[in-house]
């Protein structure tokens, strides 16, 4: 049985930290692939706006946390600036 291709964003690729938590994820994964690609935009420009590693590993952990309660975009977030 093959691995399915989780989805991106709209202008950010999924980076292969949030992927692999994802997949490890079944329910925050669920959620993922139900919201819009906008919205995985949004996830995705969160995380990797980052600038400590530290920071990216809590970013990701919240967002799966988030996303398994049914989140479907960051708090406190102006979006993505690269759309």
């Amino acid at each position: 049985m093959g691995h399915k291709e989780i989805p991106g964003g709209v202008v950010h690729e999924l980076p292969a930290d949030l992927k692999k938590a994802l997949a490890c994820n079944p329910k925050a994964l669920e959620v993922w692939e139900d919201i819009t690609p906008l919205a995985r935009n949004e996830w995705i420009c969160w995380v990797i706006s980052a600038k400590k590693i530290e920071t990216r590993n809590k970013r990701i952990e919240w967002g799966c946390s988030n996303l398994k309660k049914g989140k479907r975009r960051p708090c406190c977030w102006p979006g993505c600036s690269h759309r």
